[in-house]
């Protein structure tokens, strides 16, 4: 989507709006800069087939075994597909599918599917549905939906949803006004399944949700987005803005690309037998249209990671293997792009040089600096940079397993580097170095930190380190949390089997709301002499089995869809990096969390507990994670558990070799 290209809609109050005057309204909305008019599909007589008479001996029956007769003219507002590019449709709101009267309710669901039909008849671009009453069961809207959308292949649905509820929630905390309209709106969703094309329409209204409940509309297809006109303030100038709160809120939602509507309570002020073509070509932009597109245009600037990010957000990729695969240059420039994380290492490993002592029995001052899969050779260049601003000597090895990497530092050895690097073609795990380090360097973190395989590579590499020396990263720390995400579990969904739910996920996150923020699940530590039995071949590897059981605390009301994880990792003493949301290095942009999926989605009530359990196991071959989650209420215990997912790692691993 463009600086311009946002789309606003306007929708005038529907009981206002008739054949005879729709074209009018499209020409007066076309003149005031609206990209599309929401208006109904049918007039208020269309009301007329829950009363007509049928056959007294069994009337809902006949009626559920012929159908609808066809429309007649007076039911409809919409006759024609003229301009039908430019009209969203609106379902009348006098159908109640789940009526204590069986004729309502049959006559009702025919109807709907009459008025689908219609809509994909005129090749309508969009449908919206009424929210149903707080005060009615959805079990039968959500079948009825359900069995319905498949009547709409080429035309957009969605289900009007107040950001606040009725009356039904005046006895409800104020952290919680909001949640009554989103558990009506998952329990639609959940009969329809994730991979529906229903979308939500979310209509703001002046008082709106504490963030915590808002949070949980960005994780769900909020597709358009309802400004009344009447929310609306009044500037010195006398134009319409929105308060600050409508403000942030907007804006937040305007990186999702939705639809906008401002919907108005009455016709223009301009009287519709007043129109003339001279009226309409000289008529003023919508003040409520520019403002909002006014807004949009002064969005703040994409920051390096959003630059970085564009594309890649809410997209699944595998992660990396180093270890099997050799990686492509791509990859490698990609990354080396990031100017925090090279900036932090440099830092670090400048402060481990000044914190070396100098000798004192006139042996030559120099450090061994080992930089372990050393890539296209960028740790290399930091590490040079950072003996040059501590003023020590330094005699470096760069070790690179991937030939065709290597082709690369022996360039660089060749026109950048000189003697002052040894170049090594080697697994850094069985290399024989001719000394060793004082300083072992590496950058093999993934995004859940372990999860290419950094504590293998160091344990098998830390042979080559003096038993004073030092390791860059000391150390670093699993994270995880309970996540919704309705786009992404039907991404992983959509693949239709076993494998991909069992699967872990390199995501930039987007359309995501977290449940609870992360908590540590584990942590390795470098050099792990401790850890590794002086007797045992540290690539035997079991020191290296972790597990983790976590609890949170669920605020509000939600659906699990999975598990986030992220990063921290301690370079050296205080030097840091981190994905971690609540402590991410500011500008980095290296690593996108991972995600966990979980085959059924779980739901938690507001006070619940979600239960994180999580193992990272290994053999001879392969190291591979396996997770579970459950739900837990006080005084009922477990209400809800996932299937144990990736047993064995029977789905996916990470090779060893």
């Amino acid at each position: 989507m463009s600086l311009e290209s946002i789309q606003i809609g306007f929708m005038p109050p529907a009981d206002k709006v008739s054949a005879e005057n729709l074209l009018q309204l499209v020409a007066y909305a076309q003149s005031k800069g609206f990209d599309y008019i929401v208006s109904p599909i049918n007039s208020p007589a269309y009301r007329r087939v829950l009363f007509e008479e049928e056959e007294p001996q069994n009337p809902s029956l006949r009626a559920w075994r012929a159908g609808l007769e066809s429309f007649r003219p007076e039911d409809l507002v919409l006759r024609t597909a003229d301009h039908s590019e430019f009209i969203v449709g609106t379902i009348s709101d006098w159908q109640d599918f789940d009526s204590q009267d069986l004729k309502v309710r049959l006559h009702s669901e025919l109807a709907l599917k009459q008025q689908f039909n219609w809509a994909s008849h005129l090749a309508l671009g969009g449908v919206m549905l009424p929210y149903p009453p707080s005060s009615k069961p959805l079990s039968n809207y959500g079948r009825v939906l359900t069995s319905s959308i498949s009547m709409l292949p080429y035309t957009a649905c969605w289900l009007r949803v107040p950001c606040m509820d009725d009356e039904l929630e005046r006895n409800v905390a104020e952290e919680l006004q909001g949640m009554k309209s989103w558990e009506r709106w998952n329990t639609i969703l959940n009969m329809a399944g994730s991979q529906s094309k229903l979308g939500i329409a979310l209509e703001l209204s002046a008082t709106l949700p504490t963030d915590k409940v808002l949070d949980r509309w960005f994780a769900e297809p909020v597709k358009v987005v309802i400004i009344p006109e009447d929310i609306f303030l009044t500037n010195n100038k006398g134009y319409p803005v929105l308060s600050k709160r409508h403000q942030h809120v907007v804006r937040k939602f305007m990186r999702f690309k939705p639809y906008f509507m401002i919907s108005s309570s009455s016709l223009p002020k301009l009287t519709l037998d007043e129109f003339s073509d001279d009226l309409l070509e000289n008529s003023l932009a919508s003040p409520h249209a520019d403002y909002l597109r006014y807004l949009y245009r002064t969005q703040d600037t994409l920051g390096v990671i959003d630059q970085f990010a564009t594309g890649y957000q809410d997209y699944l990729q595998a992660p990396l293997q180093p270890l099997q695969d050799n990686l492509e240059s791509s990859t490698y420039e990609t990354f080396e792009k990031d100017p925090i994380k090279y900036q932090q290492y440099e830092l670090a490993v400048e402060r481990a040089l000044l914190d070396r002592p100098v000798p004192t029995d006139g042996t030559p001052d120099v450090t061994v600096i080992m930089v372990v899969g050393a890539g296209r050779g960028p740790l290399v260049n930091c590490s040079l940079r950072a003996a040059e601003k501590a003023g020590r000597n330094v005699r470096i090895y760069a070790v690179e397993k991937n030939p065709n990497a290597f082709v690369t530092i022996q360039n660089m050895k060749a026109s950048l580097w000189g003697d002052r690097v040894n170049i090594v073609f080697s697994d850094m795990r069985t290399w024989n170095p001719p000394e060793q380090a004082d300083i072992l360097v590496s950058e093999l973190l993934g995004s859940f930190g372990d999860n290419e395989l950094s504590p293998e590579c160091l344990d098998g590499a830390q042979k080559v380190l003096k038993p004073d020396g030092i390791s860059i990263p000391a150390n670093y720390t699993a994270f995880v949390a309970p996540m919704s995400s309705n786009k992404l579990h039907a991404d992983v969904s959509s693949f239709k089997d076993l494998t991909h739910f069992e699967t872990s996920y390199v995501v930039m996150f987007k359309a995501i709301s977290l449940l609870a923020q992360p908590k540590p699940i584990w942590v390795f530590e470098h050099p792990n002499r401790k850890d590794i039995p002086l007797n045992q071949n540290p690539l035997s590897n079991h020191h290296n089995i972790r597990s983790g059981s976590i609890e949170f605390t669920s605020k509000t009301s939600g659906m699990i869809h999975g598990i986030a994880g992220y990063f921290e990792s301690v370079l050296y003493k205080d030097v840091l990096l981190s994905i971690n949301p609540e402590t991410h290095s500011p500008g980095m942009f290296s690593w996108f969390p991972i995600y966990f999926p979980i085959k059924t989605p779980l739901y938690v009530p507001a006070g619940g507990q979600v239960v994180l359990d999580f193992w990272r196991l290994t053999d001879t071959r392969k190291v591979w994670y396996e997770w579970q989650v459950s739900c837990k209420v006080e005084g009922l215990g477990v209400i809800h558990s996932s299937s144990l997912h990736n047993v064995g790692g029977r789905s996916s691993s990470i090779g060893l070799y």
